[in-house]
């Protein structure tokens, strides 16, 4: 009746492993309450060994299924984590809108308290993110210290020439251990460091993360399937992450080459204005393929001679992120691109934007590396 109740899908199972348990106890011991006593401990057993199976992650990529956790916590066998996003654009807010269809309890930060008082009021960006409208239960917060020290893991969605200056302004109160994933796509131009670099070396207490690949907030905040990397030194610090963010229709793979994988995304962004250029001046697929295909060749060139790992770049974070970049008007970088090649000075088209065009920035980086 148990089973039947609480447990309908794994019933049968559940009950069949009682009753044997009973009929055994019963047989030899002679003693029907010793074999009922049993039989409920060991259903409870069994619930308990299956539910913490369900959970672990069977290698790098899998989850085991189905997992009694799952019915509790709906989001793939992981309990609820404490989450704040630190980052109110379009990536930021599409992560976030991610993360609590996870089940995760979501706290969205910005450094402009005007920027957090039009979320609480209308639930929507209707710049960044328009039609994608935040349930009341996604919290949107400008106090630093409450969202950091609340928080189990923090998501810094910033844009890469602001990363080191955010950095600054959360270090105080982040406790030692405390995930850090940086989603920005970036080299900061004047010390030519990734921004998990940065970020590590404002705040070295923490456990810096690199959640990176072919991905467009426009369709993570409306549930369109995505796949995308995590980048750690350790590999439990991965799978944890990779725990938190895999959903039905987001896709998350593990890698311990960090560099590798914020070489990528940080240059991607470089071929893809490129690639805009060319659209605007009224080139075709042709020109676009031989930019993709020799622009993931210098990609990766240089990746090597930093120290970064091959095979980095033929995954996700790598030709994945560059094909989606160059192919999309979802992509700032491209969209700017298209306007300097109708001729636009740079200022006129990231103006024009009105987001932070990062392969500018990257561009500049990128030819000092």
């Amino acid at each position: 009746v148990i089973s039947l109740i609480l447990f309908p899908k794994y019933c049968f199972m559940f009950t069949i492993f009682g009753m044997v348990t009973f009929g055994l106890v019963t047989k030899f011991s002679r003693y029907v309450s010793l074999g009922s006593i049993t039989g409920i401990i060991g259903f409870f057993i069994e619930f308990v060994i299956w539910g913490l199976v369900g959970w672990l992650p069977l290698n790098n990529k899998e989850f085991i299924e189905p997992s009694i956790v799952e019915l509790f916590c709906g989001n793939g066998g992981l309990l609820m984590v404490k989450i704040g996003v630190l980052g109110a654009g379009s990536w930021g807010l599409g992560l976030a809108m991610l993360l609590h269809n996870n089940g995760h309890d979501v706290t969205v930060w910005s450094v402009f308290p005007d920027e957090i008082n039009e979320l609480n009021a209308t639930r929507e960006n209707k710049k960044c993110l328009p039609g994608v409208i935040f349930p009341e239960s996604v919290k949107f917060c400008a106090d630093t210290e409450k969202v950091v020290t609340e928080s189990d893991v923090l998501i810094l969605a910033v844009a890469s020439p602001y990363t080191r200056s955010t950095a600054k302004i959360v270090a105080p109160y982040v406790k030692e251990g405390q995930y850090i994933v940086n989603v920005g796509k970036g080299i900061e131009e004047e010390s030519l460091k990734t921004l998990c670099e940065v970020t590590k070396e404002e705040i070295p207490q923490a456990v810096v993360a690199v959640l990176s690949g072919p991905s467009h907030a426009e369709e993570d905040g409306r549930g369109i399937p995505t796949t995308c990397v995590i980048g750690t030194a350790n590999k439990k610090d991965a799978e944890y992450l990779q725990n938190m963010f895999m959903s039905n229709v987001f896709r998350v793979y593990i890698s311990p080459d960090v560099l590798g994988i914020c070489i990528g995304g940080a240059l991607k962004n470089v071929i893809a204005l490129a690639a805009g250029i060319a659209d605007g001046l009224g080139y075709g697929d042709n020109t676009k393929a031989a930019l993709i295909t020799r622009g993931i060749a210098e990609i990766t060139r240089l990746g090597l001679a930093m120290g970064a790992d091959f095979a980095t770049f033929s995954g996700l974070s790598g030709i994945g992120d560059l094909i989606v970049t160059c192919a999309s008007m979802h992509s700032r970088n491209r969209r700017a691109g298209i306007l300097i090649g109708k001729g636009y000075t740079t200022k006129e088209a990231m103006d024009e934007v009105q987001m932070v065009v990062e392969g500018v920035y990257a561009a500049k980086a990128a030819k000092k590396l």
